[in-house]
């Protein structure tokens, strides 16, 4: 590994340890410990996560997936994006459709479910009231979403981002991490495609110096919110799709 932490499993592990022991924003920390206190009567057996929940996923992912935040009794309960909710039901059963998970099914942490080539993960770690981060603490969770691009970039290819909160959060974050974001920057829409590419350093005195990156395809899905899959704006099919297009751009062969 380098001095800069970017390559190995080490690095991400480390993060997410640093991630999970996060406390930074008091209104997420209080919402998070309160809903994992109170809980959900169908999970009353349960003893919640009840902290930032890290990114999920191999270390040289050429896929990254970027959501929201962690549901208040999904992620937020099991201690994994998109675990034990009706969206990741549905986000994981369509990555095992097209080859990307090893079972369509996510309910906890110790279930056996692996990602192939993919990553997920959110521009805010704790679950927020109401579904709803403020600008602020999406903000003040920037940096760790930087960090994780920083340590997959060696092999990260394409990006899946779902809904135009993450979109919006995330593009600042591409940019932090070196890839050029054009201007006036994209707006979201579903089936966005836009590619985003990685300068060399500013010359030095030996001259430029490569960063590492490669041009990363970033596209834009509904989020599989309940609201969008229930009203059928956001269908099987049309999920299945993005994630097949992006998998081919991000060099996964063999997907179904």
């Amino acid at each position: 590994m380098d001095s800069d932490g970017r390559d190995g499993l080490g690095g991400l592990d480390r993060l997410d340890e640093r991630v999970a022991g996060c406390r930074a924003c008091p209104r997420l920390v209080a919402w998070r410990e309160e809903v994992a206190r109170t809980k959900r009567a169908a999970f009353a057996d349960w003893t919640y996560w009840g902290r930032p929940v890290p990114g999920f996923g191999p270390p040289d992912a050429r896929l990254l997936i970027v959501g929201l935040a962690p549901a208040a009794h999904g992620g937020n309960r099991t201690g994994r994006m998109f675990t034990g909710d009706r969206s990741g039901d549905v986000l994981y059963q369509a990555l095992y459709d097209v080859g990307l998970a090893s079972q369509p099914t996510a309910v906890s942490a110790d279930d056996g479910l692996e990602l192939r080539g993919a990553r997920v993960t959110s521009p805010v770690h704790c679950a927020p009231p109401a579904n709803k981060p403020t600008p602020e603490e999406r903000d003040t969770c920037r940096p760790w979403l930087v960090r994780e691009l920083n340590l997959l970039r060696p092999t990260l290819r394409a990006v899946v981002v779902l809904g135009a909160f993450g979109w919006q959060a995330a593009l600042p974050a591409f940019a932090e991490a070196g890839w050029t974001v054009p201007r006036p920057r994209p707006a979201f829409a579903h089936g966005a495609r836009v590619v985003l590419h990685a300068p060399a350093d500013p010359a030095g005195p030996e001259g430029p110096r490569d960063t590492g990156s490669a041009a990363l395809h970033l596209f834009g899905c509904f989020h599989v919110s309940q609201r969008n899959t229930f009203t059928g704006r956001l269908t099987p099919v049309m999920l299945r799709e993005v994630l097949r297009t992006a998998a081919e751009a991000a060099g996964l062969y063999g997907t179904k």
